[in-house]
């Protein structure tokens, strides 16, 4: 039973919904600039055969609340009734009084009476027993359509193989890769080939490959700004780097770590959560042991360091990668590699102005940002993304991209000068037995095919022109829009 009334429910509902008068959707909600997540919703809500709900997860502020109003406002220019439109934010206090019961009953008492709306959930992890809404909507009114936001990604993957039938689809919402960045600034940019993939460069000749280096230099100049502020829509287009910087600190990490997550897991000591994060931030892409953590950090217990550790994956603050074994055996005591979820968040925290000129520190930024590209890239396929370190001298391949029945993919990240790849390092030794082996350099010069001393190849590529093409849409969704 709701501790308010009905017509306070009502009342935000309606400010949320301004197209029930109006009948369109304000533009200043729904940018322009789309996300390849916005036409993977797209894609579901076309679906009949297979009906599935969606959730998107992502951080704060990738955007994940626009993708929703842009689906509003393509389900409006489309044909569909406003009133058959609803969307409820259940990060907003008044509804969180209130059961999804009372809200929904409240929608359909007043706005519109029949069963095949399109339900817009907004941070749905805050509503109680949100699973067996999603469920009963579902189950009792099949010409329904759901599309939620949700910060939780654990707990609604949990709960959707609780289900029983997998009802709802979980589209992981990653911040904005370089390619997505150089679009929403709609800078000048190089025009691609529409089946244009990055394995191409192994197959070209030099001369090729040159004339395609100078077509990516124009966005070569606005590398190093995407790796400070560049992974968040709202504050990429912002036009003070340093104000932007401290709200990513306010919104992105101060909110999750003292509000969010306390909030959602009954966290009492939120100052340990924060510290356990700060020490992540400066170690950012190397490989971490629980209890080196702990002992480092004296006063908090290795059970709970692991179990932060686990709260800030599910708020998507970090990625964990863990090792993978090149000859397909298991890796007894595994320890993960820690990645924040963008190089940006890192720089932000840490506030270190000298990052810049620091070579090593660069060298880690860089690799964050690689592994995060990679790992949007493959996320919600059959692949794991990982790492390698093995053999006696216990040598190392920074990003593994395990295929379940394909040879691997091995990158290497080499941001410095004079990157040398000498036969004795493992990308070398292993790259006869892997479909692909990059090596990510630091400058645009640096680029063609290395022979290694076993005749196998590496591929050079420059940091910039990786990213960009990694985050480049072609094996995306088709860029259309086709009403539904």
């Amino acid at each position: 039973m709701s501790i308010i009334g009905r017509e306070a429910v009502l009342k935000v509902l309606t400010g949320y919904n301004p197209w029930w008068k109006t009948g369109q959707m304000d533009v200043r909600m729904a940018k322009a600039y789309r996300r390849f997540a916005f036409y993977e919703v797209m894609q579901w809500l076309k679906e009949r055969s297979l009906r599935r709900s969606v959730v998107l997860t992502g951080a704060r502020r990738v955007g994940k609340t626009t993708i929703l109003y842009q689906t509003v406002q393509t389900l409006l220019e489309n044909g569909i009734a406003p009133q058959r439109i609803i969307f409820i934010s259940m990060d907003h206090p008044m509804l969180k009084l209130s059961g999804l019961d009372e809200i929904l009953a409240c929608y359909h008492e007043n706005i519109y009476a029949e069963q095949d709306a399109y339900y817009f959930f907004d941070e749905i992890q805050y509503a109680q027993d949100w699973d067996r809404w999603l469920k009963i909507i579902y189950d009792m009114q099949p010409d329904a359509r759901v599309v939620a936001t949700g910060s939780a990604s654990p707990a609604l993957i949990k709960g959707n193989q609780e289900s029983g039938m997998g009802r709802w689809t979980v589209i992981s919402v990653p911040t904005l890769s370089f390619y997505e960045y150089c679009a929403l600034l709609d800078l000048s940019r190089p025009s691609l080939d529409a089946d244009f993939v990055l394995m191409d460069l192994l197959h070209m000749s030099q001369p090729e490959r040159m004339r395609l280096m100078l077509q990516l230099s124009q966005v070569q100049n606005h590398f190093t700004r995407y790796l400070q502020v560049g992974g968040f829509p709202e504050l990429a287009l912002a036009d003070n780097d340093l104000l932007a910087q401290a709200v990513m600190r306010e919104d992105v990490v101060d909110k999750v770590l003292k509000r969010d997550l306390p909030s959602l897991y009954r966290i009492r000591n939120a100052i340990e959560l924060e510290r356990i994060f700060l020490y992540l931030c400066s170690v950012s892409s190397e490989i971490v042991s629980i209890d080196a953590i702990a002992k480092e950090l004296s006063g908090v217990s290795r059970a709970t360091v692991e179990t932060y550790i686990r709260y800030m994956e599910s708020a998507n603050l970090i990625y964990q990668s863990w090792p993978v074994d090149m000859a397909g055996k298991k890796v007894l005591k595994a320890k993960p590699k820690i990645y924040i979820a963008d190089a940006a968040i890192r720089n932000a925290v840490l506030m270190d102005d000298a990052v810049l000129t620091d070579s090593v520190q660069m060298g880690k930024i860089v690799e964050t940002a690689v592994y995060k590209h990679v790992a949007a890239y493959y996320a919600g396929r059959a692949t794991m993304v990982g790492y390698f370190r093995g053999g006696r001298r216990e040598k190392e391949i920074d990003i593994v991209v395990d295929f379940p029945h394909a040879k691997k993919l091995l990158i290497e990240v080499k941001y410095r000068e004079n990157a040398v790849i000498p036969s004795s390092d493992a990308i070398s030794e292993r790259a006869g037995e892997a479909a692909a082996a990059i090596v990510v350099t630091k400058n645009i010069d640096d680029f063609g095919i290395q022979q290694t001393k076993s005749g196998a190849k590496l591929l050079r590529v420059p940091a910039f022109a990786f990213l960009y093409l990694v985050g480049h849409p072609v094996h995306r969704w088709a860029l259309t829009e086709n009403p539904v």
